[in-house]
């Protein structure tokens, strides 16, 4: 968040999966709610709210947590509808209203995961970015009309880091936690040619590593 600041970034955004690892989800929600990050619910805060999947490594409980802290996350809506410099995006945990849905476009060692919800998403041309979560793993996928961008993950063995957006450059800067330093890795389009028209045409001809990977 100081980075945050000290770079002016106007809006920061969360896609959610607060709860359950090894960190102290009160504080991390208080840095949420001091820094005005605008924030959706991920699987995670709706299996801890109902008391579910708790046999996971390093699951929360309930009672971890502070009634403030539960009455956050309770108010967490599951998708945000936000217009920045005259593009609207769909802020979510998974695709739209579904917490657990992933979208690949196939590769030597995973199959192609399409969503017809997100095809329908894509076909009424409600928003020009959708920004989510759970995969866990950095991805920037061109439709025709609108980009599918997660950032990745914040904690974890899968180069943890984050990103930035500048809608009014179409600029995308990637950056990595290494030995608790913010690393930039590299800067690519936001706007890159659109590979495919919806999910419907993943074929797998494309670089999964091309953001996720460092540098070196």
């Amino acid at each position: 968040m100081a980075f945050f600041s000290e770079q002016g970034i106007a809006t920061v955004l969360s896609t959610g999966d607060i709860v359950d690892g090894p960190v102290d989800p009160n504080r991390c929600i208080s840095l949420l709610q001091d820094h005005n990050v605008l924030c959706v619910r991920g699987n995670h805060e709706r299996w801890l709210l109902n008391n579910q999947t708790r046999h996971i490594p390093m699951a929360h409980t309930l009672e971890d947590l502070t009634p403030s802290s539960l009455d956050y996350l309770a108010t967490l809506p599951v998708t945000r509808w936000i217009d920045i410099a005259g593009e609207t995006i769909l802020l979510c945990h998974g695709i739209d209203q579904q917490d657990m849905a992933k979208v690949w476009p196939g590769s030597d060692r995973m199959p192609a995961e399409r969503n017809e919800t997100l095809d329908h998403i894509i076909d009424e041309g409600r928003c020009q970015w959708l920004i989510n979560g759970h995969l866990h793993f950095r991805t920037l996928l061109a439709f025709e009309g609108m980009t599918l961008l997660n950032a990745g993950t914040l904690t974890g063995s899968r180069w943890p880091g984050f990103m930035t957006l500048a809608l009014e450059r179409q600029q995308i800067d990637i950056y990595e936690f290494r030995d608790s330093k913010i690393e930039h890795l590299r800067q690519v389009s936001a706007a890159p040619e659109p590979i495919w028209k919806n999910t419907q045409s993943f074929d797998g001809q494309w670089d999964p590593l091309a953001l996720a990977s460092p540098l070196t």
